[in-house]
Order: structure tokens, then sequence, then C-alpha cells
């Protein structure tokens, strides 16, 4: 009897940088798992038509055709639940969701957001870690809970800032790292290596007390 595939649902609000790297993953083998759905608030998000050429089911719920961010986090999570995904992976979804949905999904929902967290939590972060004279930024991927980019973190991906960098070229190098951390953690998960247990991280079957890092950094 073959295993049923791990399921994965993908979340996106712009181009789907992050979801292309996944289906790139996914399609390699690298991630031993398959995109069920990928799921948009925006009808023009670049990331729609990236899964519709890889055949992926790619379907909008416009956030304008909702009075309150309630009533769209419910027809939502109504969604989600129909899918029945084991992972919910937020790739550039700009919104921030309300308690009751991220409570639905505990412990599937995981996040990547551009800065070595607990730093930086918010917007402008690399605008934010230049400014501050900060020597090194990145990126991490966590586990979504209610509070705003304060989840568990799962893994890290450190990125040097050189001191002619810009938000901008920072951005860039940044988002190189993105590429390669989401699509590791995902793998990781879709491989029952990494789980969330009482709001501890836990990966190979023992709580991690600091996030593994990523360090296979490139730069130009």
């Amino acid at each position: 009897m073959s295993v049923p595939a791990f399921r994965i649902a993908v979340l996106i609000s712009g181009s789907g940088s992050n979801l292309q790297a996944i289906m790139d993953a996914t399609a390699t083998g690298s991630i031993s798992g398959e995109i069920e759905q990928v799921l948009s608030n925006r009808p023009d998000a670049g990331g729609l038509e990236r899964a519709r050429q890889a055949g992926i089911p790619a379907e909008v719920i416009d956030h304008r055709h909702f009075d309150t961010r309630e009533a769209y986090d419910e027809a939502l999570g109504q969604r989600l639940t129909a899918l029945r995904p084991d992972l919910i992976v937020l790739a550039g979804f700009m919104r921030i969701l309300t308690d009751p949905l991220v409570r639905t999904f505990a412990g599937q929902m995981i996040n990547i957001h551009p800065s070595l967290l607990p730093a930086y939590r918010g917007l402008h972060t690399h605008a934010r870690a230049i400014a501050a004279g900060e020597r090194q930024h990145g990126c991490s991927v966590h586990y979504v809970i209610p509070e705003l980019d304060a989840g568990p973190v799962i893994a890290q991906a450190p990125v040097t800032i050189k001191p002619d960098d810009t938000p901008a070229s920072l951005q860039t190098r940044v988002q190189a790292m993105e590429h390669t951390l989401y699509p590791q953690v995902v793998s990781w998960i879709a491989d029952g290596r990494v789980s969330l247990h009482d709001d501890q991280v836990w990966m190979d079957g023992q709580p991690i007390s600091r996030p593994p890092r990523i360090t296979a950094e490139t730069e130009h």
C-alpha cells in the first residue's frame, strides 16, 4: 500500500519567488510532498501564473470582497479545512491572520521572515538593520502563532551586511537565501524530522535549544 503524499498548501500575495523555490524542490524530489493548492488574496499575484504553468491548482480568495478581516479569515479557514493540508506555507502572504485562524492550524502553519528573529519583527527589516549598524542580517522560518513574527523559530540563514549595502541590495541577497532555507525547512517537516510540541521546535526526536543555521550564502 502506497503512503499518501504529504500535502502542502501555499498562501501568496505577490510574485511567488519562494513558491517557485518550493515548487522546484518538490519537482526534483528534494521535498517529499506535493503542493495541492496555491491560494492568494490578490487576483494579480504573479505566483498564481507560476502555479498554473506547473499544473498546480491556483485559487483567489479576494480580501476586497469581505467587509472585515474576520470574515475573510473565516472563508480562508473553511477553504483550508476542506483541503486538509499537512502543512500551510505562507510565502509572501501579506496579511495579518486573526487569532482563530492561526489557532485552528496551530503547528501546521509556517512563515518566512526577512530577519534573524527575534530581531526586527514587522516591516522594513533591511533598512532597519542597516540603520542600526548591524553586521549580520538574514531570514528565519518560524511556526505561526497569534503574535506577529513571534512563533518558535525552526531555522535561519544569516547574511553579512556589507559596508556599501542599501536596503535593496541587502534584500536581494536575503531573498536568495530564503529560496534555499524555505525548501529545506519544508523538506524537514515533510520527512517528519521537524515538528512542534508544546510551543517547542523538535528536530530528529529532540527539542532544539537554538535554531540551526544554513550558511551557504552566495554573495556577488
